[in-house]
């Protein structure tokens, strides 16, 4: 997420809007991809990598306080895709763990 804000940042001018676009598959990878024994840190992991790639996106003025204060506006105004991306994650991830267990169960 940290190379796909730096991405945005340099491509369209730091569009929060584009960033949330990118933030959705970039989700549903993470659900696809994370393996059995972490299943449960996929919904934990996406907001963290979210705030992560949000730091070169947000308008940083006026040095750390600006930064911050540029962060935390992001992340305020963007919470629709933030809650969208971990649900995305999370349903994915709920998913393939209900198919492991029962699979587990067959096997038994």
């Amino acid at each position: 997420m940290f190379l796909l804000g730096c991405l945005d940042s340099v491509l369209f001018g730091g569009a929060l809007t584009v960033y949330g676009v990118l933030f959705l598959p970039v989700c549903v990878l993470t659900g696809l991809w994370v393996r059995a024994g972490d299943v449960l840190s996929a919904p934990v992991v996406v907001p963290i990598a979210f705030a992560v790639g949000l730091v070169p996106v947000v308008d940083g003025g006026g040095g750390l306080l600006g930064r911050l204060m540029g962060l935390f506006t992001g992340l305020a105004t963007q919470a629709g895709w933030l809650y969208c991306g971990t649900l995305l994650a999370g349903v994915i991830v709920l998913v393939r763990r209900v198919r492991w267990v029962r699979q587990r169960r067959r096997r038994i």
